[in-house]
């Protein structure tokens, strides 16, 4: 299954759709959860309609993705013309054996799953309470992070990590733990997602991380935010280009600087509109902005 998975990589799977445009723009599929919940391939067929061509899953449960096993939901992407250029499933404690000094069969599956699909990147998009309480924990967990950046490579992908806020307002050995993760990973290995709207709920600016590491962002969450309507964050996020992210900016930053060739529209809160019209909405605004 392995083996499948890294033959099914072809070059033209991590060229833009478009010479013209400045990379792949995707879609965490998360932004239209509902609609993927109740019609999987209804909603991915919209999505394809709309103009997508790469997608973003946040749904593995059970060894399926939403409710496929992964060749079958390989052939529902193909037959739309759809690519899984990323991944998101949370790697936690559990899938780490001190012991026997290796990844449980639960992590070895994801990872194999994620090749049969053809992703470039397995990421995972949390990290308990429990894994950032002691600055020496947290050091051994990023040396599983390499780890399993050394497992993806083997299947012809990278593993990554997707930020949240915490990153940016919690501190150990009085470093933030944003830049304990920057320091620690290795980007042969490791990609750090970055998700320019995340990180404003703990205080940090997309503009001013871009220029703190060059280089480092291959893959981005791309997101725009205004003050909350309600919840415990500050921030809830908002079609491109009409909150307070300057996300034109930071794409531009980020394709010129931090070494971004693949954007992911990610969209969690909708106002008055529906998911699938936000969905739309933010795709055609990243084409007029040239992406």
């Amino acid at each position: 299954m392995v083996a499948f998975g890294a033959a099914i990589l072809p070059r033209s799977v991590f060229a833009s759709a478009n010479p013209k445009l400045k990379g792949m723009v995707g879609i965490q599929l998360y932004s239209v959860r509902d609609d993927m919940m109740k019609d999987p391939k209804g909603s991915l067929k919209q999505l394809a309609n709309m103009g997508y061509v790469y997608v973003e899953h946040a749904n593995y449960i059970d060894k399926k993705f939403y409710g496929f096993l992964a060749p079958e939901f390989r052939k529902v992407l193909d037959g739309l013309g759809l690519k899984m250029i990323s991944g998101h499933t949370v790697m936690g404690k559990e899938h780490w054996d001190e012991t026997k000094k290796d990844f449980s069969d639960s992590w070895k599956k994801t990872v194999e799953d994620a090749a049969v699909l053809g992703q470039k990147w397995v990421i995972s998009p949390w990290m308990d309470e429990t894994m950032r309480k002691t600055y020496d924990d947290f050091k051994r967990y990023m040396d599983i992070f390499n780890k399993s950046g050394e497992l993806c490579k083997k299947s012809g992908m990278k593993f990554g990590y997707h930020n949240h806020w915490f990153e940016f307002n919690e501190s150990l050995n009085g470093e933030k733990i944003f830049d304990i993760i920057m320091k620690s990973i290795d980007p042969n290995l490791v990609a750090l997602q970055l998700d320019m709207g995340n990180l404003y709920n703990g205080g940090a600016v997309a503009l001013d991380i871009m220029n703190q590491y060059p280089g480092r962002f291959e893959i981005l969450h791309v997101k725009d935010e205004i003050p909350a309507k309600s919840g415990d964050e500050k921030y809830e996020s908002t079609i491109l280009g009409e909150g307070i992210v300057n996300t034109q900016k930071v794409l531009e930053l980020a394709t010129t600087k931090g070494g971004s060739r693949c954007y992911i529209i990610e969209q969690e809160s909708y106002g008055d509109k529906t998911p699938m019209y936000c969905a739309k909405a933010d795709l055609d605004i990243m084409k007029k902005w040239g992406y």
